[in-house]
């Protein structure tokens, strides 16, 4: 069977982290011209001189198709799609600089996993206040995937959520082709809360890990960090079926057993004693993990929802808590039903 046609429309990648440039080798790899944009001038002129970031993306070469910029009004110019890739702290301001030279018909989609920090807004929430005027094509993209592998080349599934089914159709078809197959939902909620509270449960099974525990715990915690997500993600508007899929279950597997994962590699060095300033430098790249610990604590407290592992992550990151502490804490809660 042929390989689907990728629109030949130009597609504009802001964020050129890991997760920004390999999306830019994805969608430049059907022949599609891409502009991959970011702030920092000077690095934006390394990578277009280069055509490498091996800090973000190691051995990894840019195509052709792909243009650097750090002009974001040139980058977004004659784009049919924009995809924002920053981390959530970046998020609401890009997306504000965004809103002054965008058409209001582009469609515009986000890769960014998190909670807005000090505020627990959903992304999308976010997005529809700083874009602006309603109607505007909107859609989120999320499942479990590694940047390095994505580049690579490598077989992998989405999902691109979107409130209208034809918008995710619509975005969905720009980034589906060769290996990384697009799937599509309308669950915008379940789909970013799926991508941002999979991020907390990375962090607990790199603390088990990194304290010797076993398989056993790894996948104890995983089970029931699953339901942590369902009970918050169901209370907030999310069905239940997104956090069994790709964005849910997929991601959350993902992130807890590979360390490729920043975030399990920042509970691993956590669970071995290394202080947590210590392993974000060494990890060097932001771990969202971290930030939207306190989110999502956050908004369950808020709604009376318990989530004893999340809750216990939040302890080590915040408050000073030991990782061994915290599994003890978590072990000395009374039985209950696994349904409960």
């Amino acid at each position: 069977m042929p390989e689907p046609r990728r629109n030949a429309e130009t597609a504009a990648i802001l964020g050129a982290g890991a997760w920004g440039s390999a999306l830019a080798v994805s969608l430049a790899r059907g022949g599609a011209p891409v502009r991959l944009w970011g702030r920092d001038a000077a690095r934006m002129e390394a990578l277009r001189r280069t055509r490498r970031d091996e800090r973000a993306l190691p051995g990894v070469e840019l195509p052709p198709q792909v243009a650097v910029t750090s002009d974001l009004a040139a980058a977004v110019g004659d784009a049919g799609l924009i995809v924002v890739a920053v981390p959530s702290r970046a998020f609401r301001a890009v997306l504000e600089a965004l809103a002054a030279v965008v058409a209001p018909a582009v469609p515009v989609a986000w890769a960014t996993k998190g909670l807005e920090p000090d505020t627990g807004r959903l992304l999308h929430e976010v997005a529809a206040e700083a874009l602006g005027p309603p109607g505007r094509p909107l859609g989120v993209v999320s499942g479990p995937t590694f940047a390095s592998e994505i580049a690579a080349g490598l077989p992998a599934a989405i999902t691109v959520a979107a409130t209208d089914p034809d918008i995710a159709a619509r975005i969905a078809g720009r980034l589906h082709y060769g290996p990384l197959r697009a799937y599509t939902a309308t669950d915008v909620v379940g789909v970013e809360l799926g991508g941002a509270v999979k991020n907390v449960l990375a962090i607990a099974a790199g603390i088990a890990d990194g304290l010797g525990f076993g398989a056993n715990t790894r996948t104890a915690l995983i089970t029931r960090g699953l339901a942590e997500m369902i009970r918050l993600g169901t209370a907030l508007g999310g069905r239940r079926e997104t956090f069994i899929g790709l964005a849910g279950l997929g991601d959350l597997v993902l992130t807890c057993t590979d360390d490729q994962s920043r975030n399990r590699r920042a509970g691993l060095a956590l669970g071995r004693g290394t202080p947590l300033d210590a392993a974000l430098r060494a990890i060097g790249q932001a771990v969202e993990g971290v930030p939207t610990a306190r989110e999502v604590v956050r908004r369950a407290r808020a709604a009376g929802i318990e989530m004893p592992i999340t809750e216990q992550v939040y302890a080590v990151l915040y408050e000073g808590c030991a990782p061994r502490t915290a599994v003890q804490a978590l072990l000395a809660r009374e039985p209950r039903p696994e349904d409960g």
